[in-house]
């Protein structure tokens, strides 16, 4: 026994704290519950669930992701750790009256991954815990089938292998095949028992050869090396990607699920299968899911065959088919949603494996919701919570021109919908090299695995020849957004060769090569050779307002998206503008609804033919030559805002001032000055060459090393005298012609690049002279109010000073994330992001979503600051960030007035902003 020692407490005024309660890593099924997620792993959460509701789940217990953390922390198990699971062991063994790898009937279990959020395939399993060559035997004798035993034994010893001591699982498939080959059969069931004994003792040698030791046969060593192969498995890289991709914290740590094994490989009378209570590509209610006959589990997701449709189990076993219905009705109304459903049937014994919130497609979400709210399972606010914008932005997509000619190859199942383009490659290592080339590839396999992930990513769709709704492939896709057909049967993927054949009865068969362009359609499951054209989406079309949701023939996924939209406009306390430059792109914004425009950018009105006049203006040696540059462009800046007033009539528009970077108006220094030296050389003196000459002093002088951060906005208005005022007399006359012509013009003028209060007064005393001189001359008044964009850190800090000369902010998030950050986004995105972003340094980079804590709290400074000072100061957003989900909420929860974007993403910050607003 150990020692006993006596403690004896401090002396002290103050009672003694009470002792913190021990960490309790091990919890049994019985105790947990599916709001544990963050403790128990999605997993462990809802096995807990199920069997409180006393659903049919084989006995066990979950080891905590607190456990998981601490293993990574330090590089060893809690020392507690092995107590708490020897003594929950013992409780199982108890209750199944069966010892773990012993005795004549041996108690087998599962050891599986089980994160707070969903990661298919990501992590590690290991199935068949406890054979061994001595309960093998025993195996054999109590379920009457060797076949079955050897089967599950191989199994283990190939997962365990793989997952646990690192051996390439090619060489394991690679043994199969061969063996395979001698026996002249196509599958893995059509192996008898004394092929399986060969099967199992070539795999031992392949752990041997490769692993360094033998295949361990104590049950207890599997187990625990097992759980420890789970907890590294959290670190592994394709569950770091996926984690990065789906922007999944890498700090939770998984929990692993002890669980007592019950076997679908048992024969005819067994199988596995997953179920979804609604179809998870589009939503519709039915049965839906993938059953196997004489099956493990694994054998269902990997796609390694192809499976039959659930409602064959009708016929294969009724009594659990209608068990099954009632237990999914049950938990689809427990969980008030789409569940996905792992079950398996021994001997036609029904247990359930796992269920979870299901994965889906964007277009199921939306019709989900909305059918739910029928239902009276949820509300309408929680209906907004079940979508997101960059579901919606996913709807908006292009799809196939169902009148385009096509060249049909073959057809699979529609696992994830979508159109997709590209070119055909055979690997994922193929994919990622090409995507990064620019190229559209889509990805081709027999099945996809974990391994596939960064090919997946990287290409515009997935095509397997194998598996169904259910596999790797379909599920990854549908969580990722991206188009993907599965078990195409007619297809024979060859790898090795890189190419594909259909084969087709009485037909040649055609071969498509790596490189070759083929299009596959996710929502018909239909292949095609060569590029298919794309038509808008039915999304897109009723934003644009060519389909109304009450048409006869309107598909019901626009009703859904109708509906889900009225609700997030009823909700929504930002207000949505666009970003626009002409009159098209207004009324356009309009039409998807936007309630103005938020930035209207009149650098972007000098573009193509118009670029000599502005470079005109910033060269003009002289007083007479810059009027006449500025004379040559006020009526067509009067032209272009009285287009952009007439689109957006009734609703602000923010205009902003000229903010170009020089370098994007002037010729480039190192080619004016070639072309000079080689006129020089040549003696050449045309008036093209006399220009150059001219031009060269100049733009010399006016060079800049950085041009993001040298004389552009405020600072080049009040450089170049006239500038700012004639795009104020510009903006003036446009609206004062409106007015008098009916209209209800509501402009607001905007100073960019603002960085001190003193720059912002010169520029409002002049604007504000030359608005008032139009309205005495024309008989309106304009109502223009002015404001300046804060898009420089200085400018957040003295918001509170800019904020007494201003009637609102905007803030350009763009710049302000260059000036927070110090770098510039056209170099760094393409030089050293994806470096940062694979380390972790950035989640995701900070041009796509705002950094709340560095930019965000300069926003934060600057909302605060500019309000005390000005109660009534609207506050707005223009960068790229405004139409950014994640960002729109941020922007809700700091106060802004309004967020403004792209046409486009319109609808996405309307949703956003309603969701916002719902919590």
């Amino acid at each position: 026994m150990p020692e006993t020692r006596t403690r004896v407490p401090a002396v002290t005024l103050e009672a003694a704290a009470p002792a913190a309660p021990p960490v309790k890593y091990v919890y049994d099924f019985s105790e947990g519950h599916k709001d544990l997620k963050h403790l128990l792993g999605g997993k462990g959460a809802n096995l807990a669930e199920m069997t409180r509701l006393g659903l049919p789940v084989p006995p066990g217990f979950t080891i905590t992701t607190e456990a998981c953390c601490a293993y990574l922390e330090t590089g060893s198990e809690p020392p507690e750790l092995r107590a708490e699971v020897s003594a929950h062991l013992d409780a199982l063994e108890r209750r199944m009256g069966k010892r773990l790898g012993e005795g004549d009937d041996p108690l087998l279990v599962s050891v599986r991954s089980g994160a707070k959020f969903s990661m298919p395939g990501m992590m590690d399993t290991v199935l068949n815990i406890g054979l061994s060559d001595t309960s093998v035997v025993a195996l054999a004798a109590q379920a009457g089938d060797e076949r079955f035993a050897l089967d599950s034994y191989r199994r283990l010893i190939q997962m365990f292998g793989k997952t646990v001591l690192g051996v390439d699982g090619d060489l394991f498939e690679e043994a199969i095949d061969a063996l395979k080959a001698e026996a002249g059969v196509t599958t893995d069931i059509e192996l008898d028992a004394d092929r399986l004994t060969v099967l199992v003792d070539r795999f031992k040698a392949i752990v041997r050869e490769h692993a360094g030791r033998e295949f361990p046969q104590d049950p207890r060593e599997q187990m625990d090396l097992a759980i420890r192969a789970v907890f590294d498995s959290w670190n592994g890289a394709r569950a770091r990607l996926y984690r990065r991709q789906e922007r999944i914290p890498h700090d939770l740590g998984t929990a692993v699920n002890i669980c007592s094994m019950v076997f679908g490989n048992l024969g005819p009378d067994s199988g596995t299968g997953v179920a979804f209570t609604r179809d998870p590509a589009t939503g519709h209610q039915g049965v839906y899911g993938d059953y196997l006959q004489n099956a493990q589990g694994e054998d269902v997701v990997a796609g390694i065959r192809n499976t039959v449709p659930l409602a064959e189990l009708e016929r294969l076993d009724k009594a659990s088919y209608d068990q099954l219905l009632s237990i999914m009705e049950t938990l689809e109304n427990h969980y008030r949603d789409l569940c996905d459903i792992e079950f398996t049937i021994e001997r036609g014994t029904l247990w359930m494996l796992q269920t979870r919130v299901g994965k889906r497609t964007a277009a199921a979400a939306f019709r989900i919701a909305t059918q739910l709210v029928d239902q009276g399972l949820i509300d309408e606010a929680e209906a907004l919570r079940r979508v997101n914008g960059e579901r919606l932005a996913q709807l908006m997509f292009p799809r196939f021109d169902p009148d385009a000619e096509v060249e049909h190859l073959a057809s699979g199942l529609p696992a994830s919908p979508g159109a997709a383009v590209g070119r055909a490659v055979f690997d994922s290592a193929t994919a990622v090299e090409r995507a990064a080339a620019g190229e559209a590839v889509i990805l081709v396999r027999r099945e996809t695995n974990p391994d596939d992930l960064d090919g997946m990513i990287a290409a515009a769709g997935i095509l397997t020849s194998r598996g169904g709704k259910t596999s790797h492939a379909a599920v990854v896709a549908r969580g990722m957004g991206k188009t993907c057909v599965c078990g195409a049967e007619e297809i024979e993927v060859d790898t090795a060769a890189r190419r594909l054949t259909v084969r087709r009865p009485g037909g040649e068969p055609v071969v498509i090569t790596e490189g070759e362009t083929i299009s596959i359609d996710g929502s018909t499951g239909r292949v095609h050779r060569g590029e298919v054209p794309v038509v808008p989406s039915p999304v897109v079309e009723y934003f644009e307002g060519r389909v109304a949701p009450d048409d006869p023939g309107a598909d019901d996924l626009v009703r859904a998206v109708d509906r889900i939209m009225g609700i997030a406009d009823a909700a929504r306390r930002l207000e949505v503008r666009a970003n626009a430059d002409t009159g098209a792109d207004a009324a356009r914004a309009r039409r998807f609804g936007a309630r103005g425009i938020g930035l209207c950018r009149t650098e972007h009105m000098f573009l193509g033919e118009r670029r000599g006049l502005v470079e005109h203006l910033i060269l003009a040696e002289g007083e007479e030559d810059r009027l006449r540059a500025l004379d040559a462009l006020l009526p067509l800046q009067r032209a272009d805002f009285t287009e952009l007033f007439e689109a957006m009539d009734g609703l602000p528009v923010t205009v902003r001032l000229l903010d170009p970077p020089l370098h994007e108006f002037l010729p480039d220094l190192t080619e004016l000055s070639v072309r000079v030296a080689l006129a020089e050389r040549n003696g050449d003196h045309g008036a093209l060459d006399e220009q150059d000459r001219r031009l060269l002093p100049a733009v010399r002088r006016l060079h800049e090393q950085n041009p993001m951060l040298g004389l552009r906005g405020v600072r080049l208005g009040l450089v170049i005298p006239g500038l700012f005022s004639m795009q104020v007399r510009a903006i003036a006359e446009a609206a004062a012609d409106r007015r008098l012509a009916g209209g209800d013009p509501r402009v607001e003028i905007m100073i960019p690049l603002v960085g001190t209060v003193q720059e912002l007064e010169i520029v409002r005393e002049d604007a504000e002279r030359i608005v008032a001189d139009i309205e005495r001359e024309r008989g309106v008044e304009l109502g223009l109010s002015l404001g300046t964009m804060i898009e420089l850190p200085r400018a957040a800090l003295t918001a509170g000073q800019i904020a007494e000369c201003a009637d609102f902010f905007s803030f350009g998030t763009n710049d302000l994330t260059q000036t927070v950050w110090g770098f510039s986004r056209d170099d760094v995105e393409a030089s050293f992001f994806g470096a940062y972003l694979e380390k972790g340094i950035f989640g995701i980079s900070p041009f796509e979503t705002i950094d709340v804590d560095g930019v965000g709290a300069l926003v934060r400074t600057a909302v605060r600051a500019g309000r005390a000072a000005r109660p009534d100061l609207k506050l707005g957003v223009c960068g790229e960030h405004g139409g950014d989900p994640e960002s729109v909420h941020f922007f809700h929860e700091v106060g802004l007035d309004y967020v403004s974007c792209s046409p486009f993403r319109v609808p996405v910050a309307r949703l956003e902003a309603g969701r916002a607003a719902v919590g």
